[in-house]
C-alpha cells in the first residue's frame, strides 16, 4: 500500500496516537513528508489526569502556532507546595524566574484537553484505529506492518510510540536478540515503583472549593501521607480538579509480583484503592472522596508508574519514541516533555534524508539518538530524584526531601533549573521562534536541507530581474 509516488520521500508509519506520536504526526505535515497513524484502541478515550509542559518544549508549539489554543485551556504552573497527612506545610518545589529564564512558564493541562486539542491538527484520514501491530517485516527497500484484522501495509520507516510496552520495540529485539546484539538490560523488565490512580472532575462550585475561582495559578498541591498513601490535586479551567493517588510499593519483588501484563490508562477494578483514600483530606476543602464522586466513573484510571532506559532506540527500519525507549517517572512534567523533544528531533532528521536507502536512513536513526539519548537520561535521573521528593515514603525518600526544604542552599536549586533550561529544541525545517529571556540555549544542529532552501530562496530573490514584469 503506497501514500505517496514520491519516493524520495520517505512513507513513515507512526505506530500509537499519543502526544509523541501525534507531534510528530503535525510536524511530518509541516514537512510535507507523507505519514500515517496506526492506533490500536476503537477511539480516542479521553482517560489520564493533569500534564505539565514546560519551556524546554514550548519553543515548538509556537513555531506551530498553538500557543494561543494552549494558553486557553491551561494555568500556568509556577510549582508545587507540599504537605503532610495533617495539612501541615512541608516545603516548596518552585521553578524560580522560569519565565525570566526562557520567555515561557510550565503550563498545566487536563491530559484529555490536551490530548484532544493534539488530536485536532492531524486530518482524520491519516488515522486509523482499531489497527494493533502484531509483527514488524523489515526488508532492504522497505517494511511491512502486519494487523491484528489481517490487514498489511508497507512503507520506508516504522516509528513506535506506542507506549511502555511498544510491539514495535518487542519485534526490534526479538530480531537484535536473534542476531546476538540485544543488550541484557533491555530484555529485563520495567521498574514498578507506584500504584496510581487518576481522575478529571466535572465543574466543581467555587463556592465550596474558593481556589477555582483563581484563573492566574494552577494551585498544585501534593500531601504526602503516611502508609505509603500520596495525593494531589491541580486545578485546571472549567472548574475542574484533576486529581492524583499514589500508593508507594514496599519493595521491588512486591511490585513485580503485582504488576499487570501492561501499563495503559484505562478502567481498572477501583474499588478497594477509591475505598483507601475517600476520607483523606483534600487541601481544597472536604475529602478525596468527594473529588472521586465528582469524577465520572468510566473517567477514572489506574495505571503502574514504572521506569527504565533503554539503549536500543532503533534496529533496521524502525525507531522509537517516547515511553517506548524511555519511561520516566511522571515527576515535574519530564516524561511528557522528553517525548516531544524526541518528536522535534527525529522529524528534523526525517526532513534531513537524503534518500530512502537503508544507509540513509541509519545515518538519520544515529543522528537522533545522539542528539536525544545523553538529555533524555539526564531527564530520566531527575525524574527519579523528583519522584522521590513528591512521593517517596521510604526513609531515605523522606530524607531527601528534608535535606532539600531545609538544607539546600537556594543558589543549588537556582543552577539546577538554569542548567536544565539550557536545552530548548525546535524543529530546524521551520522559521525559528526567536529564543526569549535571559538564559542561555545550547547551540541545535540545523538542517542542512533547509539552510540551502533559504540560501536558494535568497539568491532568487535578489536575481537582477526578479520581480519584473515580462512582457511578452
Amino acid at each position: 500500500m503506497s501514500l505517496s509516488d514520491e519516493r524520495l520521500k520517505p512513507i513513515v508509519f507512526i505506530i500509537g496516537a499519543g502526544l509523541s506520536g501525534l507531534l510528530l504526526a503535525i510536524l511530518l505535515d509541516r514537512a510535507d513528508i507523507p505519514f500515517r497513524i496506526f492506533e490500536r484502541a476503537s477511539s480516542v478515550k479521553p482517560l489520564g489526569s493533569v500534564i505539565s509542559i514546560g519551556p524546554t518544549i514550548l519553543h515548538v508549539f509556537d513555531q506551530l502556532g498553538l500557543m494561543d489554543e494552549m494558553n486557553k485551556m491551561s494555568f500556568p504552573c509556577p510549582g508545587i507546595t507540599l504537605f503532610d497527612g495533617d495539612m501541615k506545610k512541608l516545603g516548596d518545589v518552585k521553578t524560580k524566574r522560569e519565565k525570566d529564564i526562557t520567555g515561557y512558564e510550565s503550563l498545566v493541562f487536563s491530559r484529555p484537553d490536551f490530548h484532544e486539542m493534539m488530536l485536532r491538527q492531524v486530518a482524520p484520514e491519516n488515522i486509523s484505529f482499531n489497527k494493533k501491530v502484531l509483527k514488524v517485516v523489515e526488508e532492504e527497500d522497505k517494511v511491512t506492518i502486519h494487523c491484528s484484522d489481517n490487514t498489511a501495509y508497507e512503507c520506508d520507516i516504522v516509528v513506535g510510540a506506542d507506549g511502555a510496552y511498544s510491539s514495535i520495540r518487542q519485534n526490534m529485539q526479538r530480531n537484535l536478540k536473534e542476531k546476538g546484539l540485544l543488550p541484557k538490560s533491555d530484555g529485563e523488565s520495567l521498574i514498578a515503583g507506584y500504584n496510581c490512580m487518576v481522575g478529571v472532575s466535572l465543574p466543581l462550585d467555587p463556592e465550596k472549593y474558593p481556589v477555582l475561582k483563581d484563573d492566574n495559578d494552577c494551585h498544585f498541591e501534593s500531601i504526602i501521607g503516611s502508609e505509603r498513601h500520596t495525593w494531589s490535586v491541580i486545578a485546571v479551567p472549567g472548574r475542574r480538579v484533576c486529581w492524583t493517588l499514589i500508593v508507594q510499593f514496599e519493595n521491588p519483588e512486591v511490585a513485580k509480583r503485582q504488576q499487570f501484563k501492561n501499563s495503559e490508562w484505562g478502567p481498572e477494578a477501583n474499588a478497594p484503592m477509591i475505598k483507601e483514600f475517600q476520607g483523606f483530606r483534600c487541601p481544597y476543602g472536604g475529602t478525596v472522596g468527594d473529588l472521586i464522586d465528582a469524577t465520572p466513573p468510566e473517567l477514572i484510571s489506574k495505571v503502574y508508574l514504572e521506569h527504565k532506559m533503554f539503549k536500543t532506540w532503533f534496529h533496521g527500519r524502525s525507531v522509537l519514541i517516547g515511553d517506548a525507549c524511555h519511561k520516566l517517572l511522571p515527576a515535574l512534567g519530564q516524561g511528557a516533555v522528553n517525548a516531544l523533544q524526541d518528536a522535534t528531533i527525529l522529524a528534523n532528521c526525517l526532513y534531513d534524508l537524503e534518500d530512502n536507502s537503508q544507509k540513509s536512513i541509519t545515518a538519520a536513526f544515529q543522528s537522533y539518538y545522539k542528539q536525544r539519548y545523553d538529555f533524555a537520561k539526564e531527564a530520566y535521573d531527575m525524574s527519579e530524584v523528583a519522584a522521590k521528593v513528591i512521593n517517596g515514603q521510604k526513609w531515605h525518600d523522606r530524607l531527601v526531601r528534608n535535606i532539600m526544604f531545609n538544607y539546600l542552599p537556594d543558589w543549588v536549586q537556582q543552577y539546577s533549573h538554569e542548567k536544565r533550561f539550557l536545552y530548548r529544541p525546535q524543529a530546524t525545517f521551520l522559521p525559528l521562534v526567536p529564543y526569549k529571556g535571559t538564559g542561555r540555549v545550547l547551540p541545535q544542529l540545523p538542517s542542512k536541507r533547509y539552510t540551502k532552501e533559504q540560501e536558494a530562496k535568497k539568491t532568487e530573490q535578489n536575481a537582477p530581474d526578479a520581480g519584473k514584469a515580462v512582457v511578452v
